[in-house]
């Protein structure tokens, strides 16, 4: 299998490691020469023990006429669009991901995308590998074996300060070096831990809640060195069927935690990652007081592998699959819940989502 990663950055390296370990055909191209390098000289060879002589690392018009079966686009958020409707146009891969947050919240070109990809046969995902890891499957399975009665809240939350992001990328000084300083770029705690607002309808899905359809905001935004982000983003979200539930996301916390928490009127689901030191963990507790609880244990690459399984099996597969956790439609809800979030704190009001209304700013009353 012939793949093409675009960007050299973190999501970049960390997806080439794992097609690796599937024996795929690996080219990291980049706009950026010394990206290149820092891949081969730092990033790879510090993660993973060496640097792998097999990927190929070339510069981005090197390789435009080239034919591949998986794309990866892991640029920052404001050129992905771009880059997958070219690649749609020019040759369309079988599968592509698009890194997260998907686009900038102002879903500028969102729904043509949608277009495009259904016009060319691709299975565009969006990379929100948590969906995907062991521990979400083992959740979802205790869910369906044990269901948790009468569903009364859903609460979700990826807090983690983003020293870590920059400690992994020394060759930024700061926030405003990057789209990270930028919410309108798809940055700030709404477009890097948008994991959260992801999980939650992950799960929501999986206990039959429906979509958001209504959200009130409150976010926490900074001025520093000419960069704007939000640092907290605090949501309060209803589903069509009504449930009302929580979701925070913040660039701040130290130590981090991710969790989720479905409580029901039989019990309550526990979901969370690094619960310990190299471990994720599941907690489940029915009425009668009983309690389930398992560590999975996971390295760093282990975050990532399931995400890489999956794509490879969609390339097997040959045909988008509209029922994948990281399909776009599902990327192109979390954004519709970003632009909510964002109108919502702007001009303090509960926003409404028509999860019929399209991709775009439209949906949002």
């Amino acid at each position: 299998m012939r793949v093409k990663i675009f960007g050299a950055g973190s999501i970049g390296n960390h997806l080439a490691h794992g097609l690796r370990r599937r024996d795929a055909e690996v080219t990291i191209c980049d706009v950026d020469p010394a990206a290149l390098e820092r891949t081969r000289n730092e990033i790879y060879p510090e993660r993973y023990g060496a640097f792998d002589p097999a990927i190929r690392l070339l510069p981005v018009a090197d390789v435009a006429d080239e034919a591949f079966d998986l794309v990866v686009i892991g640029t920052p958020p404001d050129s992905h669009l771009a880059i997958a409707r070219e690649q749609l146009e020019r040759a369309a891969p079988r599968v592509m991901v698009i890194e997260k947050p998907l686009c900038t919240p102002d879903l500028a070109g969102a729904a043509e995308l949608r277009d495009a990809a259904a016009a060319a046969g691709t299975a565009v995902c969006v990379g929100y590998n948590h969906t995907l890891t062991a521990h979400t499957r083992l959740a979802e399975q205790w869910l369906a074996e044990q269901p948790l009665g009468s569903v009364t809240t859903l609460v979700a939350g990826f807090r983690e300060h983003w020293g870590g992001i920059f400690g992994a990328h020394p060759w930024l000084s700061g926030p405003k070096d990057t789209y990270l300083g930028y919410t309108e770029r798809g940055g700030g705690a709404l477009g890097e831990h948008s994991h959260a607002i992801n999980i939650w309808q992950h799960f929501a899905r999986a206990a039959g809640l429906g979509p958001i359809v209504e959200v009130q905001a409150m976010l926490d935004s900074v001025e520093e060195d000419g960069a704007r982000y939000d640092r907290i983003a605090q949501l309060s979200v209803r589903s069509e069927s009504g449930i009302v539930g929580q979701i925070v996301q913040d660039v701040v916390t130290k130590p981090s935690r991710k969790w989720v928490r479905l409580q029901g009127s039989e019990g309550f689901l526990e979901w969370e990652v690094n619960v310990a030191d190299g471990e994720d963990g599941v907690r489940m507790q029915s009425a009668d007081g009983e309690t389930r609880e398992e560590r999975v244990q996971k390295t760093r690459p282990d975050d990532f592998q399931p995400e890489v399984d999956h794509l490879i099996a969609l390339v097997e597969r040959g045909s988008p699959d509209p029922d994948s956790p990281i399909a776009l439609e599902r990327g192109l809800d979390t954004m519709l819940v970003i632009a909510a979030a964002l109108r919502s704190s702007a001009e303090g009001r509960s926003v409404r989502i028509d999860p019929r209304g399209g991709y775009g700013t439209g949906a949002l009353s």
